[in-house]
This record gives C-alpha cells, sequence and structure tokens, in this order.
C-alpha cells in the first residue's frame, strides 16, 4: 500500500480533530468552582457537568466506529466536529445547570462521533510501519499540548472572561478542523457489510448503563443499571460471536498484543482518570492556586510526557513493546506513590513526581497502544480503535469513581465529627469556614493520599498483565509493510 502523498497534512488535520475534545475536557477541569458560583450548581449538578460528557461518549464509541467504517471516516469525524461546535456553542449560553448538562451530552455525541475516526484514518494514510510511528508519537505531542494549554488557556480564560470562555474555543477549533478535513483528507471506508443495529443497540445500553454504574460507586452500587449492563454487554458478546456481520471484532481479543495491551491500558486509566479532578480540588482548595496557577502547576508532567514519548516510541521498536510497557507503568507506580507523599507545605515533591509520573506515561503508553494497534486489520481500523477507545474509557470512568470515592471517604473520616455534613462531603464548602478551613486542608492532604497509593496498586497490576499477556518480539525499522490482513503497529497516548 502506498503512502498518501498530503499524509502529514492530514496528520494535522487528525490532531486539530483530537485538540478539540483535549483541550475542553482540561480546561473544565479548572472552571469548575466558578462554573459552580455563576450557574448556582450543587454538587450533584457539578457531577453529571462533568459525567453526562463521559456517560454519552462511551455508550456511543462502538456504535461510532462501527459507523465510520461503514458510510466513510472522514465524513462521521466532520459530522461529529459540527455538532460538537454547535454543542459548544450552545453551552455558553446555558443559563442553568440542566441546560449546561444538555449541552454535554451533544458534546459527548459529536465526541464520539470524531474519536474513532482520527485513529483509524491515521492508520489509512500512514501504512509504513517506521512513518506510523513517527506520526503518531507526533500527534500524541500535540495533544499533550492541548493537556498542557487546556487548564493553563482556560484559567486565563475563565479569569477574565468567565467560564463561558472554555466552550467559546472549541467553536473555532472544530471550524477549523472541518474545513481542513474536507479539503485535505482523502475518505476511506471498510468493506461494505450488513449493518448490525441489534449489536448497536446492545452496545449502546450496556456501556451506558456500565459507565452510569461506575459514577455512582461513590454513593453505593446501583444494582439496576448494574444488572442492565450485565444483561446488554452479555447479549452483546453472544451476538456478535454468532452474528455472520458482527459490528465489532471481538475476536480480536484472542490476540495476545490486543487482550494485554487493552486490559494493562484500562487499569493505567484507572489510576489516571482521578487524577486530574484529585489535583485539580488539591490545588484549588488546599494549595491556594488561582484556575490560571492550577493550569501552570501541571506543566511539569506534561513537558515529560511529551519528552518520553518519543524516547518510548524509540525504546519500543529496539527493546520490544513489553519491555518497555513495564517499565514505563512501573516508573508510573513509582510516581503516583510519591504523589501520595506531597503536603501542602511541599510543591517541590509534587512536582518531581508529576515529573516521574509524566516520563512513566511517555514510555507506557506509545508500546502499549502500538500492540494492540497492530492486531487490529486496516478494513476494521475505526471499529477496532473504537473497542479499544471504550475500553480506555471504561477504566477512566471507573478511576474517577474508584479515587473519587477513596478521596471522598477519606476526606469524611479525617475531618472533625462536630463538622457539618456538607463540611464533611465537600472541601469546596468546609474552605470558606474559617474555624474548619485548617482542618480541611489537613483532611484533603490524607483524601489524596488514599487515593493515589490506589492508582499506584492499580498501576502495578497493569504492568503485571502486560509482563504476562504482551508478547516479547521486536519492531524495528525493518518490518514488512502492511497487507489488509495484517496491520503494523504504531504509537499515541
Amino acid at each position: 500500500m502506498q503512502p498518501h502523498p498530503r499524509r502529514w497534512l492530514i496528520l494535522v488535520v487528525l490532531c486539530l480533530s483530537t485538540l478539540v475534545l483535549v483541550i475542553d475536557n482540561m480546561a473544565l477541569t479548572v472552571a469548575v468552582p466558578s462554573l459552580a458560583a455563576d450557574l448556582g450548581a450543587t454538587s450533584q449538578d457539578i457531577q453529571w457537568v462533568l459525567e453526562s460528557y463521559m456517560l454519552v461518549f462511551a455508550g456511543l464509541l462502538l456504535t461510532a466506529g462501527s459507523l465510520s467504517d461503514r458510510y466513510g471516516r472522514r465524513k462521521i469525524m466532520v459530522i461529529g466536529l459540527v455538532l460538537f461546535g454547535a454543542a459548544s456553542l450552545a453551552a455558553t449560553l446555558a443559563t442553568d445547570p440542566g441546560q449546561l448538562i444538555a449541552a454535554r451530552v451533544a458534546m459527548g455525541v459529536g465526541g464520539s462521533l470524531i474519536m474513532p475516526s482520527t485513529l483509524s484514518i491515521l492508520i489509512v494514510v500512514f501504512p509504513d510501519e517506521v512513518e506510523r510511528r513517527k506520526a503518531m508519537a507526533a500527534g500524541a505531542a500535540f495533544a499533550v499540548l492541548g493537556l498542557v494549554g487546556g487548564p493553563v488557556l482556560g484559567g486565563a480564560l475563565i479569569s477574565s472572561l468567565g467560564w463561558e470562555a472554555i466552550f467559546w474555543i472549541n467553536v473555532p477549533l472544530a471550524a477549523l478542523a472541518i474545513v481542513a478535513a474536507i479539503t485535505l483528507m482523502p475518505e476511506s471506508k471498510g468493506p461494505v457489510t450488513r449493518p448490525d443495529p441489534l449489536g448497536a443497540i446492545l452496545s449502546m445500553v450496556g456501556m451506558t448503563a456500565l459507565v452510569w454504574t461506575i459514577n455512582e460507586l461513590a454513593h453505593g452500587i446501583a444494582w439496576t443499571s448494574l444488572a442492565v449492563a450485565v444483561l446488554a454487554l452479555g447479549a452483546f458478546v453472544y451476538w456478535e460471536l454468532r452474528t455472520e456481520h458482527p459490528m465489532v471484532p471481538l475476536k480480536l481479543f484472542r490476540d495476545r498484543d490486543f487482550a494485554g495491551g487493552s486490559l494493562s491500558l484500562t487499569l493505567v486509566q484507572v489510576g489516571n482518570g482521578g487524577l486530574l479532578l484529585v489535583l485539580t480540588q488539591y490545588m484549588q482548595f488546599v494549595l491556594g492556586y488561582t484556575p490560571t496557577q492550577a493550569g501552570l502547576a501541571f506543566i511539569p508532567m506534561f513537558i515529560a510526557s511529551v519528552v518520553f514519548n518519543g524516547v518510548g516510541a524509540g525504546l519500543g521498536g529496539k527493546i520490544g513493546n513489553r519491555t518497555t510497557a513495564v517499565v514505563g507503568m512501573l516508573v508510573m507506580a513509582a510516581g503516583f506513590a510519591l504523589l501520595s507523599f506531597s503536603s501542602s507545605d511541599s510543591f517541590t515533591l509534587l512536582a518531581v513526581a508529576q515529573v516521574v509520573l509524566g516520563a512513566g506515561s511517555g514510555l507506557a503508553g506509545p508500546s502499549a497502544i502500538a500492540a494492540l494497534m497492530g492486531a487490529i486489520p486496516t478494513e476494521q481500523a475505526g471499529v477496532g480503535s473504537a473497542l479499544n477507545d471504550t475500553i480506555q474509557q471504561a477504566g477512566a470512568a471507573l478511576g474517577v469513581a474508584i479515587l473519587g470515592s477513596l478521596a471522598t471517604s477519606s476526606y469524611a473520616s479525617a475531618m472533625p465529627a462536630t463538622a457539618p455534613e456538607e463540611a464533611r462531603r465537600s472541601i469546596a464548602a468546609a474552605v470558606t469556614d474559617p474555624s474548619l478551613a485548617a482542618a480541611a486542608r489537613q483532611a484533603y492532604d490524607a483524601a489524596m493520599s488514599s487515593a493515589f497509593l490506589g492508582a499506584a496498586a492499580g498501576v502495578l497490576g497493569a504492568a503485571v498483565l502486560a509482563l504476562i499477556l504482551l508478547r516479547g518480539r521486536k519492531v524495528g525499522a525493518h518490518a514488512a509493510s502492511p497487507t489488509p490482513q495484517q496491520t503494523p503497529v504504531g504509537v499515541t497516548t
């Protein structure tokens, strides 16, 4: 297969499309205090603002990946960008929490259409393994730029223009990506197969119910949604393994690299899922940072991630995906352990821990994703990458629930028994009371320690899975060119 002559320009378009999603989600993390004050949002409202997007996004990913393979990856991505931009515009006009939650739901639909298409298009236009590694490493670095720029830009805009600005910035980015995609990007599809409406319905119902159940863990097990998730996903697996034209190639899990890469990345995402939420609250409520300062404080981690992403991309080809991924995950676990020892009087330790964590993520991510993407046939690139995205999204949702629950319970236990109930449940409420502020900050120190020790345990589990399941083969510059049945590996984060 010949590489596309405009493949590097196409990579820029794909990076822009991903950047829209990354900046929005990152900027929103620093907007929570001002958004809650302006809209009069309760803690439950804020939870829905954050989680409604994730709920819809995860529920639709598999269906969106199948649609992109069937009807055209560029077409589906452009539709997603249009919807995401329009919903962002609607979010700026929200005057109450309900309207903002509705806009976030629409943004989740748009995001689910964008995400599977970007990676599948990259697989198609970069058939050469060596070039694909470079392209995915460059794309990952661009995504990290969004991770850095989201909180920093978001914090600055919030301070001067209000929380609405974090949604305004999505509109020109989406418009630019749409124009560039239509102008530069070729259309690509998978082979024509019969639609699988039953599989689509079962996946949407099952994934939505699963993410709902995960997000509600902090309040106890939601037995009804758990039962729906188990029944729907069980029926989905049964149907997909037996139907002649499955929507999702579940047989990919028979490949050790795909199974090992997916499962280990899921556990990594459990650790990463609650990282930014816990740290952002720590910086603003314990350290007293402004939204802009909180965004800037993440820079050490993101710079380390960019640098070591390139290192990880090179090492994966030289010493093998398994070794590089396992080493990176062990370094990540050390970073989470260091974070658990951070305290309100030591930003230095916090910065060092972030550098270690970013370095481990840069090493582990490229090789783990390289291994699993190598098992996906080109003709199923959209739904295969959507399957990977869905697994990781479930891990992130589980991480938010687990780390959030650990932090909440530890914080409540460390607060004085005489403190009001609202102050025991929320540090945001406690720090407004001068008599409780010092105790609340100490309690959140303890809560953060518990959450990040849990994250370290999850990443250690990921390292064990990667060591057992991933193949130890090396992937180098002399790898064979891909055929329609065999797609070589690449890297991203």
